[in-house]
């Protein structure tokens, strides 16, 4: 095999193939780039971490087809070394990879192509089509409630549920919820049926890497093919793939309160600002120590924020609207911000019942093209 780049193109293509390089598996195939180049002056690069991979095509030039499988950590390093506008990549029948550009060269050795694990099926007949720009605004606004090492395995990513028109995401973590909705343009890839009816759970650390392939911009849009087990994302020239997280995911309709008795519209910009304030006293960095609570203290129409540490006091004061009882509830504060900053309205209403009961907090005004939720359980005060 032996191929020519242009070493920054080269370079810009395989930065975002290393999210799919695995450094703990006991299968040296997955720490490597599957190098794929073909006659028709194209490379086919993949990278796999048994979980989730990524498969990009780049124009070369090709003069002898083949394939084979680089190591992605020393391939990156190398082409960040090299000085040369082109850098040429060729592997002997000895597995000896060779990459030289300018007067440099660099040999490592390769594996060949059968090594590499099998890679699922990246186009089926279940799909549909949607803007970049509204899945990323969803997932902006759930994915700060995903688990990462729950017991429950279901909660270790993101539930979504995709029909005629509307897009619905879900998250949780046993200590907050985060539930949105959004009407969009969704067309199905799937010619036979007329109705579009998918759900599926995407794993946490997809749904991170997934977030930051995606743009803002309205007029792009993602492909995404399904089966039983996987789920494809289709991004410009970019295929990002992932295994789904089988089971079925928990009743949040049900978990939901909707019978709160107490309520608050909060200017959100000020409450983030004050409890922002109150995180220099509840973060603390003492190695082992555990971030002390903020109280909110709803007294008619005032708010009142106050938090205690070794590091000090805190105090501060929201101007808000008040409906119902006085109620002196505490937060994990982190928890409480990244809920608060989830949403993008100026106010939010913040429904509670007691001080053992979880929150609501959504948008003061409601939309017809969207919907957002999140809930937050609080903490028990010390006395």
């Amino acid at each position: 095999m032996k191929i020519i780049f242009n070493r920054h193109s080269i370079g810009e293509a395989v930065a975002p193939l290393m999210c799919a390089i695995s450094g703990k598996s006991t299968l040296s195939a997955v720490e490597g780039i599957l190098m794929e180049a073909n006659e028709d002056g194209t490379c086919v690069m993949t990278t796999f971490d048994l979980e989730k991979g990524m498969r990009i095509t780049v124009e070369a030039q090709v003069e002898e087809p083949g394939s084979a499988i680089i190591n992605a950590q020393k391939f990156v390093q190398t082409l960040r070394v090299m000085e040369g506008d082109f850098v040429t990549l060729t592997v002997n029948e000895n597995m000896q990879a060779c990459i030289f550009s300018g007067k440099s060269n660099h040999k490592m050795n390769a594996m060949p192509a059968s090594d590499y694990p099998a890679i699922p099926r990246l186009v089926t007949t279940d799909g549909f089509v949607i803007s970049q720009s509204v899945l990323k605004n969803i997932l902006s606004k759930v994915m700060y409630a995903m688990a990462s090492n729950d017991q429950r395995p279901v909660l270790n990513g993101c539930y979504f549920r995709v029909s005629n028109g509307e897009l619905l995401a879900v998250s949780c973590d046993s200590f907050r919820l985060a539930k949105c909705s959004v009407k969009a343009e969704i067309e199905n890839k799937n010619e036979d049926a007329s109705d579009l009816k998918f759900s599926f759970i995407i794993p946490t650390k997809t749904v991170n890497e997934l977030f930051k392939l995606l743009k803002d911009d309205e007029r792009e849009s993602v492909r995404i093919y399904m089966s039983r087990k996987n789920i494809v994302f289709n991004i410009g020239n970019l295929t990002f793939f992932s295994r789904l997280i089988e089971g079925q995911y928990i009743d949040f309709d049900r978990i939901i309160l909707s019978t709160h008795r107490i309520f608050a519209h909060v200017d959100r910009e000020q409450m983030i600002s004050a409890l922002e304030r109150a995180a220099l006293i509840t973060e603390e960095r003492v190695a082992g120590s555990v971030p002390s609570h903020v109280k909110l203290d709803f007294d008619e129409d005032l708010l009142k924020i106050s938090a205690v540490s070794t590091l000090g006091s805190t105090y501060d004061e929201i101007d808000i609207k008040h409906e119902g009882e006085h109620l002196l509830i505490a937060f994990n504060n982190r928890f409480l911000i990244e809920s608060l900053r989830a949403s993008d309205a100026e106010r939010v209403k913040i429904s509670m019942t007691s001080a053992l009961t979880s929150i609501n907090i959504e948008p003061e005004e409601e939309s017809e093209e969207s919907t957002e939720l999140f809930m937050l359980l609080p903490v028990r005060m010390k006395e």
